[in-house]
């Protein structure tokens, strides 16, 4: 084998390690970009849901303690507190063995689940554009670095974008609107 041989030998087999290696930064960072819409629907469908299962049991509170607000305030004699204080207990007493036969249905306990998922979802959402960011740069530089730059001119093996959010997304949750729904 004559060393002209033996150069176009190791320029092809340079050109399949570059270009193997390229198609799987690319991959990489197709798959980084499938985890954060994977994070996103997760979003999109739980948090809602998890709202909803908390605001029904708030609002079952809520009505509980204005009920209650609302009979103290119009108890002013001895009667009417003593009248207050026997249907207190009995909605006490019905309260508890509402809690009692269903332990899950304490609002605190859904709106620590809430917060938690809510945590959670952000966490791992973060966590999702970091893993596609560093993928995009890993690709970026090495389609921009020698001998990646040689293959810059494949259509597939073009440069891609960071992972930025819109103006409007980098605002907070208004959860609170969420739960007036």
């Amino acid at each position: 084998m004559s060393i002209s041989g033996i150069v176009i030998f190791a320029a092809v087999i340079l050109f399949i390690f570059i270009y193997n290696s390229l198609t799987m930064k690319r991959n990489m960072v197709d798959n980084a970009f499938a985890s954060i819409d994977a994070q996103l629907k997760k979003r999109f469908d739980l948090i809602p849901n998890l709202v909803a299962s908390a605001s029904k049991y708030m609002e079952h509170e809520s009505e509980t303690l204005s009920k209650i607000a609302e009979m103290r305030s119009n108890a002013s004699t001895v009667a009417e507190k003593s009248a207050l204080d026997a249907q207190l207990t009995g909605n006490l007493r019905n309260f508890m063995v509402q809690v009692e036969a269903y332990p899950e249905l304490k609002a605190s306990d859904n709106i620590k689940m809430l917060q938690a998922s809510l945590n959670e979802i952000e966490a791992q959402l973060a966590a999702s554009r970091r893993a596609y960011n560093s993928a995009v740069t890993d690709f970026n530089n090495a389609i921009q670095m020698f001998p990646g730059c040689l293959f810059a001119s494949i259509p597939r093996f073009r440069k891609r974008e960071l992972f930025e959010i819109p103006e409007e997304e980098r605002q907070n949750v208004d959860v609170n609107a969420l739960f007036k729904r």
